[in-house]
């Protein structure tokens, strides 16, 4: 791949037909908060992934107030508007994303404020640190240890 020849992690994948609207990263969805403070992700259900961690983020932002956006997003025409972009998957709930580049432009994001107090809450969550509001979390008996047991989140989803 191009991107990773010159040096970029991961990237964002556009729309096939116009390469305008923002679809998902090549490992994981995408999210933003805008600069007034709005959660927007792509809604594109026949290209990207359906994500359980994506949908635990979005029902966290709405408990903080956050206007909750589930839209197509026009990556040139909203890019600018972006204060903190991250790259949403099971293992590491959010990864703030610094820049994107595309072509000879690069556009830089602030601090990941909101990203990390929503990828807190879930670890609180997930550890028994914060109560579970929303009952994501199951408790599953081992089979060959009844007497112990571990916690899953968001199976319900």
């Amino acid at each position: 791949h191009s991107a990773k020849r010159l040096g970029f992690p991961i990237s964002l994948y556009l729309d096939a037909r116009e390469r305008r609207y923002v679809e998902e990263f090549n490992t994981s969805n995408f999210v933003a908060i805008t600069k007034d403070g709005r959660y927007v992700t792509p809604d594109a259900p026949r290209s990207v992934l359906d994500s359980n961690t994506n949908k635990v983020l979005q029902k966290l932002a709405a408990d903080l107030q956050l206007p909750v956006e589930r839209r197509p997003i026009d990556f040139e025409a909203e890019v600018d508007s972006f204060e903190e972009v991250g790259a949403v998957g099971t293992a590491v709930v959010v990864t703030p994303i610094r820049s994107l580049t595309r072509g000879d432009r690069t556009w830089r994001f602030g601090e990941p404020k909101v990203l990390r107090q929503l990828r807190d809450r879930v670890r609180a969550i997930q550890n028994g640190e914060m109560q579970d509001t929303h009952e994501w979390m199951r408790r599953i008996e081992l089979e060959d240890q009844p007497q112990k047991a571990m916690l899953s989140v968001y199976p319900g989803l």
